[in-house]
């Protein structure tokens, strides 16, 4: 099975690119993947305009199972009440022994991301019935920590109780986006990958727009991380950080390419 994630559209105005979009939702239609999973921040600020939008380019993707997450910013200005208006699609996918299901951490007009009991409660239920199935979570915030994004105060105010649920559900792969930086780490035995963001201007670390491929076979997966535009690469290049090595000549900031070397004091 192959499952394209991506996160962060940001679609509106300000930090929005329109034409990198475009290029990423041709890639991806050209992959002809199985399942799409997208991680939340599909719009800018929660307004009609941006979920119009949203939904116009969301529309051009050619694949019949896509699962859609909510993110703090779709939530802004009331957009809570637009949510299911322009996305009914539904928030949990089974196939074959598999299953894809989404986790709703945004809370209106809240940067802040919270699971809440009754939900954990639910969807440990949830992972239980399914224990024979590959069990995969999407959720739009982050659950630990991540490098190179500054303040840690967004993260999901209840990550603890998330975390044992999860691992007592025997969660397989965790899907997240949120902080515009992809990256990839193990808690326990839960493996967490993040996005980057697919079509924002406001890049955290990391120096262009970025999807996520995932290939699996038989319990197991291949997570590599594609540059819109650019090379298609393993997550080895993003773990190993920037200090001393030089950065893939698709990285660029801004128009220049970012082959120097580059150190933390720079």
């Amino acid at each position: 099975m192959l499952l394209v994630h991506l996160s962060d559209l940001h679609c509106g105005r300000n930090s929005f690119s329109p034409r990198t979009l475009e290029r990423a939702i041709k890639e991806i239609n050209s992959l002809e993947p199985d399942v799409i999973v997208i991680t939340g921040d599909i719009t800018n600020g929660g307004l009609i305009d941006e979920y119009k939008l949203a939904a116009k380019h969301i529309r051009k993707l050619k694949c019949e199972k896509i699962l859609l997450g909510s993110g703090n910013h779709d939530f802004q200005h009331t957009g809570f009440l637009l949510w299911e208006h322009f996305f009914p699609k539904p928030e949990m996918l089974t196939l074959k022994d598999t299953l894809i299901a989404h986790l709703r951490t945004a809370r209106p007009d809240r940067d802040t991301g919270e699971v809440g009991y009754r939900q954990l409660v639910w969807f440990g239920e949830l992972l239980k019935k399914h224990r024979d199935k590959f069990k995969i979570v999407a959720l739009h915030h982050h659950l630990v920590p991540i490098p190179d994004t500054g303040t840690r105060q967004n993260i999901v105010v209840d990550a603890g109780d998330a975390l044992r649920a999860l691992m007592g559900g025997d969660a397989n792969l965790i899907l997240c986006g949120h902080k515009h930086r992809p990256w990839k780490l193990k808690v326990e035995n839960l493996q967490i990958v993040h996005a980057g963001s697919v079509s924002s201007t406001r890049l955290r670390g990391f120096f262009s727009n970025s999807y996520n491929i995932i290939e699996m076979e038989r319990g197991s997966f291949n997570v590599e991380l594609k540059i819109v535009s650019g090379e298609r690469m393993g997550f080895g290049k993003i773990l190993s950080g920037y200090d001393g090595i030089r950065l893939p000549a698709a990285l660029r900031i801004g128009d220049r390419p970012a082959t120097e070397r580059l150190s933390p004091t720079k």
